[in-house]
């Protein structure tokens, strides 16, 4: 049957990803990307499906309500995967308002449009962020949010947002959290394109702290299947934790970058920590898992593919790093 679909934020990293998944896997879909086109937004990352039949780009700015309101009455979408977001932490800490606006408002804007346009579903990209740090264990979707930066704030504010559509006015609202992921087209101020980027032109690579802060790293094609899974067979208003159990500090990943680009512990340079750092991040997944969802790529695979897709594409990364 076919499905008109709108996918927001789907220059990004993850959003691509979403994008490319969706363009390939459903042909008789029509999938129209939605994206403000920021820093971190690239239609580089698309110029391989730019031209499929199924395919349409829009430039335009979720906050803006009148302008969401004409896209949906142009196509008529039947599902909104949403991940349009303002990102890194760092940025976060300089420049809340910016997060604010976009994840928290432009939520909002597209929530109560998608609602009078009546989609079928409607789902919520989210992070793991939104639970806080614990030591030992894991969060399940079940756990009261601790957001503890700007950004992981404002995420757990348009994951409310987004849920008391739902319980309010009966959008039919799924929400996936994810862990970090990391594979190919990351904008290169993320951890592992930085660091890959800056190893490869011999440069230094910086670790805040003592770099024992854990985070679980789940390659981005696998995070997608699951987004994919979850909007077709999530329950409406339930919540599902997508990760890989894939934790290490950021100081063991750094060794394995340094083994992958051959180079030594003499390229570290240690920095003062990062404002309100949280130490581990760790989610269950087991409600995904019961729904079908499997982790395919290994974490050694992933990352070596992944070093090697930047080393064999300086040509995408090298003009988005000149403007760090």
């Amino acid at each position: 049957m076919s499905k008109t679909i709108l996918i927001t934020g789907g220059a990004g990293f993850i959003g691509s990803h979403v994008v490319r998944l969706f363009v390939n896997k459903y042909p008789d879909y029509k999938i129209v990307n939605l994206d403000k086109l920021t820093y971190a937004g690239n239609l580089e990352n698309l110029r391989d499906i730019e031209n499929k039949d199924n395919y349409i780009f829009e430039k335009g700015d979720i906050v803006d309500e009148g302008y969401v309101n004409d896209l949906f009455a142009k196509y008529n979408f039947d599902g909104v995967i949403h991940l349009a977001a303002e990102s890194h932490v760092d940025r976060s800490i300089t420049d809340p308002d910016a997060f604010i606006r976009t994840n928290c408002d432009g939520t909002n804007v597209l929530c109560d449009v998608a609602r009078k346009a009546e989609v079928e579903r409607f789902l919520h990209i989210s992070t793991d962020e939104v639970y806080g740090s614990i030591d030992e264990g894991s969060f399940t979707e079940e756990d009261s949010l601790s957001p503890r930066s700007p950004y992981s704030a404002s995420k757990a504010g348009s994951d409310l947002i987004a849920l008391s559509h739902y319980v309010t006015h009966g959008l039919p609202v799924v929400v996936t959290r994810s862990s970090n992921n990391y594979g190919p087209y990351q904008f290169p101020e993320k951890l592992i394109p930085l660091f890959t980027s800056n190893l490869l032109d011999g440069i230094k690579v910086p670790i805040y702290g003592d770099g024992k802060n854990v985070r679980d790293w789940c390659h981005v094609s696998d995070n997608c299947a699951g987004v994919d899974l979850v909007l077709r067979k999530g329950e409406v208003g339930e919540i599902y934790n997508i990760g890989a159990g894939n934790e290490f500090t950021n100081l063991e990943l750094t060794y394995a970058l340094l083994e992958l680009t051959g180079s030594d512990e003499s390229m570290i340079t240690w920095v003062a920590d990062r404002l309100g750092h949280d130490r581990r991040y760790s989610i269950d997944i087991s409600k995904a898992t019961t729904l079908g969802w499997t982790q395919k790529h290994s974490f050694e695979d992933g990352l070596a593919d992944t070093v090697r897709w930047y080393t064999d594409n300086r040509s995408w990364w090298e003009p988005l790093k000149a403007r760090l």
